[in-house]
């Protein structure tokens, strides 16, 4: 098990994989069609997307925090 101060960075980590890895099937999907090498694209479209999907969750997890608890007041996330 690791730490709990690692939270944040594990629930980016995972976040940013599981968006990335559906949002360019997506999109990978509609820009090439179901061919026999969609896979070989996917997968490379993914890789990159995470790896600019992953700091930028880290980046913007904080502020989409606070706009949150702005939106639905302090005790609504709690």
């Amino acid at each position: 098990m690791l730490p709990a101060r690692y939270a944040p960075i594990l629930f980016g980590l995972i976040l940013s994989g599981l968006m990335s890895l559906l949002v360019s099937a997506i999109s990978t999907l509609r820009a090439v069609g179901p061919k026999a090498d969609f896979l070989d694209f996917w997968v490379g479209a993914w890789l990159t997307a995470w790896l600019i999907a992953f700091p930028v969750v880290l980046l913007v997890a904080p502020l989409t925090r606070r706009v949150a608890q702005h939106l639905v007041g302090k005790s609504g996330l709690d």
